[in-house]
This record gives structure tokens, C-alpha cells and sequence, in this order.
């Protein structure tokens, strides 16, 4: 079994406490958080779990292997690289770093130590994203064409990074898991209306090149939930629905065929199809728990991560990019 230690017990890090104690191939060695009420109330729950204040205690243990840290964005890169430093292996919360130049610094540590280095993109690991992963890549939704995210709520205020920083990583990493490449240009426009200068309500835009574009809505202030991520395909078209509880994916077998015109009257024939709808069965399990197996698979070199520090550093970028765009007042910006 692996020790891991979990540095950070506010939103997430119970979650992730809860999946390392539980999985076989974890122990889950340490707890450790600045709030010492915090460390009284999961310590109580997890008395085999040594207590700690100090991040440093925790990376200074010989016993501890890898590391989960779930600490606000601003502290990801000093607790990370401190971690890879004194030889642990790895997970940080999403958004990864505050800059790709953290990000970056990041990757190349770890790759120079030759440790294994995960981002929680925890999405990558459910069920439905993996069924559409497996659509994707078997060539059924033939060339992808657009995809289409909704994520907005009443949701939590952030107090260190606006609704893009805090939400769009959801969409950014099942997006760049499923297309592969990384795009050519962003276009983002929001507005902020809590007082504090940090956009809640966004639109961004992502122009992936071979007539691939992407828009993703992020809100703080919807009355309502909403999670809806479609892909669009010259074949087929997937739908996730996050919160229908019996059938989150469904496959539309919907579009349009173009033929050219033997007439020679028009440049193309369009045609509607309107084929079956599709919702296949899916596993049940959890995706934290995927993912803490995967670390435990990374760690022990039984496979290539799905959610590398490469791919953080990825949609760190586009989000880098997003920001000069709302700062320039919705200009395009290229990658």
C-alpha cells in the first residue's frame, strides 16, 4: 500500500481523505491543515492518520510517497514543488498553478525527478466522460465539429479567483481529453457583479482550428443548475447531462448529410437525418475512487496518466489566455 498524505481539509480535501483511507491501495498516513479545527473534526474520523499544521512536517516524513494537495490555488506551486522536492509523488487540485510559468516549472521538476505528477481533473475519471472518450476515439461521432458547456449555479464565491479560474477547468480538461491538440486562439467576455472585480457570470470562446470551435458558460449567479456538455460530430453527437440521474450520456444519431450537386445547380445537398437516440449503460462507480487507483497505478508505473501535469499546464494556459482577452474587453487572443 502506498502512504499518502492530504495537505488541505476545507471543501475537497475530506473527499479525497475519505477515498485514500478507503481504497486498498492507499493508506492514508497524515492530514494536515493550518485550521486546527479542521484537523480535530477528520482527525476524529481518521484517528490512524497523524495530525499536522505544518505542510513541512508532512513532506520531511520518510513513510509518506505521495502527496494530495487541495489548498487555495495561490498555495498549489509552493506546496507542489516543495513536495516533488523532498521525493513525493503528487496530486494537485485544479486550476493546477496560478500561472502557466508555475505551471511549467512544475512539470519539468517533476519530469526531472522522475515522479509522478496528477492533476484532480476528477471528471476525466467519471463514468460518462470515459464513455465519451471511447466514442471519440472508435470514430463513431466521426470528425468532432463543436462542443457546447453549460456550468452555472448559485454558486460558491471564490475569493482568489473569478468564475473562470474556478469552474471552466472542469470543461477545459474533458475538452483537451477529448480533441487532443491544443487550440489556436480564445475570445472571453464576462462581468463581475459582487463588488470584488472578480468576473461571475463568463463566456468563452476556443477556435481549435479544421472548423473545430468550442464555447464554454460559466456562472456564479444562476437561480438554477444546470451541467450540460454536448459534442458534436459529422457522424453522431453525444450529450452529458450531469444530473439526469438514469441517463446522463445520450448519442443522437441527428444531423446533416452533404453530398455535391450531380446538377451542378447548387455548390452542395444538404439533407436531415434524424436517426435513433441512444443512452448507453454506464458504470457506477466513483470518480474520486477511479482516480486514487489511477495515482496508485502512476505511482507504481502500471500506467501513463490520464491527467498529467502537462495537460494542468494546458488548460492553465487557455485560461491564461482567457484573462488578457476579458482584460482587452472580449479581443481574441492567440495561443
Amino acid at each position: 500500500m502506498i502512504d499518502v498524505a492530504v495537505v488541505g481539509l476545507g471543501y475537497w480535501g475530506p473527499n479525497l481523505v475519505r477515498n485514500f483511507s478507503g481504497s486498498r491501495r492507499t493508506r492514508l498516513a497524515r492530514i494536515c491543515d493550518t485550521d486546527p479545527s479542521r484537523l480535530e473534526a477528520l482527525g476524529a474520523l481518521y484517528p490512524a492518520a497523524a495530525r499536522s499544521r505544518d505542510a513541512g512536517e508532512v513532506f520531511a516524513d520518510p513513510a509518506v510517497a505521495a502527496v494530495a494537495v487541495a489548498t487555495p490555488v495561490r498555495t498549489h506551486f509552493p506546496l507542489a514543488k516543495a513536495a516533488l522536492l523532498a521525493g513525493k509523488h503528487v496530486l494537485v487540485e485544479k486550476p493546477f498553478a496560478m500561472t502557466s510559468g508555475e505551471a511549467g516549472d512544475l512539470v519539468a521538476l517533476a519530469a526531472e525527478r522522475r515522479l509522478c505528477l496528477l492533476v484532480d481533473h476528477i471528471f476525466l475519471f467519471s463514468p460518462p466522460v470515459r464513455r465519451m472518450k471511447a466514442l471519440v476515439d472508435s470514430g463513431e461521432l466521426g470528425d468532432l465539429q463543436f462542443v457546447d458547456s453549460v456550468r452555472i449555479n448559485l454558486g460558491l464565491f471564490q475569493h482568489d479567483v473569478n468564475v473562470l479560474w474556478d469552474l471552466a477547468p472542469h470543461d477545459l480538461s474533458i475538452i483537451d481529453h477529448l480533441v487532443g491538440r491544443e487550440p489556436r486562439s480564445v475570445v472571453a467576455v464576462g462581468a463581475s457583479h459582487a463588488g470584488n472585480r472578480l468576473e461571475d457570470v463568463a463566456y468563452l470562446h476556443i477556435d481549435y482550428g479544421s472548423g473545430l470551435l468550442a464555447s464554454v458558460h460559466v456562472n456564479w449567479l444562476s437561480p438554477v443548475k444546470i451541467r450540460h456538455f454536448m459534442v458534436g460530430g459529422s457522424r453522431r453527437s453525444v450529450l452529458y447531462n450531469d444530473l439526469d440521474p438514469s441517463e446522463k450520456v445520450k448519442v443522437y444519431d441527428r444531423g446533416i448529410d452533404v453530398k455535391e450537386d450531380p446538377e451542378g445547380k447548387r455548390e452542395v445537398l444538404i439533407s436531415y437525418r434524424s436517426g435513433d437516440v441512444i443512452s448507453p449503460r454506464l458504470e457506477t462507480t466513483e470518480p474520486l475512487r477511479n482516480l486514487v487507483d489511477h495515482f496508485a497505478d502512476c505511482i507504481e508505473g502500471k500506467a501513463e496518466p490520464v491527467s498529467p501535469g502537462e495537460q494542468g499546464l494546458r488548460v492553465v494556459r487557455i485560461l491564461e489566455a482567457a484573462q488578457e482577452s476579458l482584460a482587452k474587453g472580449g479581443a481574441r487572443v492567440n495561443l
